[in-house]
């Protein structure tokens, strides 16, 4: 095993149940976390070599893997009104919360309070400033709150 496949490796071991567990809470859903971590590290494993920090790498990767699917399954549903996960009654509130913040505040959220990512990767994987990701994680928090609070009431 070469050098650059080694490092594949041991990001897996260290990151990837971290990483499926914020993907789960930025889905809301089990088979597209499944799914994208195993994507991401697919697709690292085929280009080990050209990558130059594989943990940034697979975790922007897997995010925007699981933002496709996400987006596909949207395109599918034909009732605006329909969700498209039956399932989603059984999510604890704190994931229905997030699912209803703009994409870029919840995988702020997820990325930086739940995964431990430090905000100037969080930057990277959403290709943003450092600041315009306080200003995610500030909107973020403070409407979560909001939608916690009223689910609590």
């Amino acid at each position: 095993m070469d050098e650059a496949s080694t490092e594949v490796e041991r990001v897996y071991r260290s990151d990837a149940r971290k990483m499926w567990g914020a993907l789960v809470g930025f889905t809301g859903d089990q088979e597209i976390a499944d799914d994208a971590v195993a994507e991401a590290f697919a697709r690292a494993i085929r280009r080990a070599s050209m990558i130059d920090d594989v943990r940034a790498w697979t975790w922007r990767v897997a995010f925007r893997v699981a933002s496709a699917e996400i987006q596909r399954r949207q395109d599918r549903v034909d009732d605006p009104g329909e969700s498209a996960d039956p399932s989603m009654g059984a999510v604890p509130d704190l994931v229905r919360a997030l699912k209803e913040l703009p994409p870029n505040q919840r995988l702020a959220l997820v990325l930086h309070d739940y995964a431990d990512r430090p905000t100037a990767e969080v930057a990277t994987i959403l290709g943003c400033s450092r600041a315009t990701v306080h200003v995610h994680l500030s909107r973020g928090r403070r409407r979560l709150r909001e939608l916690l609070e009223v689910r609590d009431a």
